[in-house]
């Protein structure tokens, strides 16, 4: 029987940085606004709006800017000293006239596995990971979305994590949302496979390409505390971890892209003594199971 190998690394920084809070609210329903994805611009630091839209982010240095963005809403970018009370405006689409085709859902395949069965889960701080999953002619018989799956681990019942799908623009990075509402799933104690209903969403993948990607909320419920003392230096602190943590496996790709810092940012191969434009990265274990 092979073995899987699971892997969990944490990162911590410590620096000495002010606390920020405030409320994220709809500009025209005064309602408060969950989940909402708040990033210090050009910085890899951020929070999450909790349920009932407050917040807390921390910031090294006066002056930053804050990036506020959620699906439905236009994205904000204020002043740090601003922030007590944030108003987003929902987004208005214009509707294109289109035939709507709904899947019949009689053949399925599952794109996406790998063969490394190594895993390694990682709490390393606010970010997006994606995994890209190219378009090939076959995948006309079976163009829609059914089902996403993400591997996870986690030491509490319930935790949430929000699912991104992303088309691609013409340079190959992330650009629009397949959704226009956020796709927030919840995931059970364990180091587990999720499996998550797409069908109710209509989704055809797009023939330029799908990246699928995560991103961790950094809420209350998600949290756990742990208080540890130095022993060579006696000071006590309080370690904070944020679940659920999503496996990775350690593949050979050309590219990996990750928002941080409110914006993509695009990792290649940079060692100039292999041509090679493939590198060994970290991909989070995602796959889909497409349908007709």
């Amino acid at each position: 029987m092979k073995k899987r190998l699971f892997l969990v690394v944490v990162l911590f920084t410590c620096s000495i940085s002010a606390q920020i809070k405030g409320v994220v609210k709809d500009s025209l329903s005064g309602k408060p606004i969950p989940f909402v994805n708040i990033w210090v611009e050009g910085e890899n630091i951020g929070s999450t709006s909790e349920e009932n839209g407050t917040f807390f982010i921390n910031t090294t240095a006066n002056g930053k800017k804050l990036i506020f963005s959620t699906l439905g809403y236009e994205k904000k970018i204020i002043k740090a000293s601003s922030v007590m009370g944030v108003n987003l405006k929902p987004m208005a689409y214009s509707l294109n006239e289109v035939v709507i085709s709904k899947s019949i859902g009689t053949k399925e395949i599952e794109i996406g596995k790998s063969k490394n069965e190594i895993y390694q889960a990682f709490d390393n701080g606010p970010k997006i990971d994606t995994k890209f999953f190219s378009y090939i002619s076959s995948y006309k018989k079976t163009k829609y979305l059914k089902q996403v799956s993400i591997y996870t681990d986690s030491k509490i019942e319930n935790a949430s994590i929000k699912i991104h799908f992303y088309t691609v623009d013409s340079n190959g990075f992330p650009a629009e949302e397949l959704l226009d509402k956020d796709f927030v799933v919840t995931v059970k104690k364990g180091t587990r496979i999720n499996r998550f209903d797409l069908a109710k969403f209509n989704l055809k993948f797009p023939k330029n390409g799908l990246f699928v990607g995560f991103e961790k909320l950094l809420v209350e419920r998600n949290k756990t505390e742990k208080t540890i003392t130095d022993l060579n230096t006696n000071i006590t602190q309080v370690q904070k971890t944020y679940f659920p943590f999503v496996l990775y496996n350690y593949v050979e790709r050309e590219f990996l892209y990750t928002f941080s810092g409110g914006k993509w940012n695009k990792q290649t191969n940079q060692n100039e003594r292999d041509p090679s434009p493939k590198m060994m990265i970290n991909e989070p274990v995602i796959t889909l199971i497409l349908s007709n």
